[in-house]
């Protein structure tokens, strides 16, 4: 089952039903207010990707000014073709900002979207979760948490937790009282009560900590 619903009415549920885990995350929510998680369900996976890349180890601003030096390389598109992207030469992508590495990166995304491994929309909307990120960590310089960024942002998935992104368990310690942050694998745990709503409860332990 495919679990994709993050409508208004979804993501309301959503937080009555962890506020009603325990009095820390009705503490929690009450404090914070309605879920007001936004999607970005009209990207291509591949753009998706590419964006998360650039965003990776970087802050906010220094991630969206390398991409607007990189869309400013195609003025007549909102954003470059897997083919624009993997035509265009190494030293104008570097120009932009890139790392070598995430020059590579991007590149390989972009080639894996013309060699059919990274999926159109519709393949991913029919895909579960367990096989996107099966196939998208094979990938140079996809991890896990890349792909859980566009399960949760690009497709809409309802139920996803990154367990390995620091705010998420940090969050969790706060909102706990906890001296020491849950490791990956005790968040996993965790957090199997939570389904089908993670997404949601990770939206609201990123608040925990700003």
């Amino acid at each position: 089952m495919i679990l994709a619903d993050l409508s208004p009415a979804a993501l309301h549920e959503a937080a009555g039903y962890l506020a009603g885990l325990d009095p820390d995350w009705a503490r929690h929510i009450a404090v914070t207010g309605p879920c007001l998680h936004q999607a970005t369900p009209g990207r291509e996976p591949y753009e998706a990707l590419v964006r998360a890349i650039a965003y990776q180890q970087l802050h906010a601003r220094a991630a969206e000014a390398i991409l607007g030096r990189m869309l400013a390389l195609y003025p007549d598109t909102a954003f470059p073709s897997p083919a624009q992207l993997v035509a265009t030469t190494p030293e104008a992508l570097r120009a932009c900002g890139f790392s070598a590495s995430k020059l590579s990166t991007v590149q390989g995304i972009a080639k894996a979207r013309l060699d059919g491994l990274v999926p159109s929309r519709d393949e991913a909307l029919s895909l579960h979760d367990d096989v996107l990120i099966e196939r998208l960590v094979t990938l140079r310089g996809v991890g896990r948490w890349t792909v859980e960024m566009l399960l949760m942002y690009c497709l809409e998935r309802s139920d996803i937790l990154p367990v390995d992104d620091f705010g998420v368990r940090e969050g969790y310690r706060r909102i706990k009282g906890l001296e020491k942050a849950p490791t990956p694998a005790q968040m996993r745990a965790l957090a199997a009560g939570w389904s089908p709503h993670r997404t949601v409860a990770a939206w609201y332990l990123w608040r925990a900590v700003g």
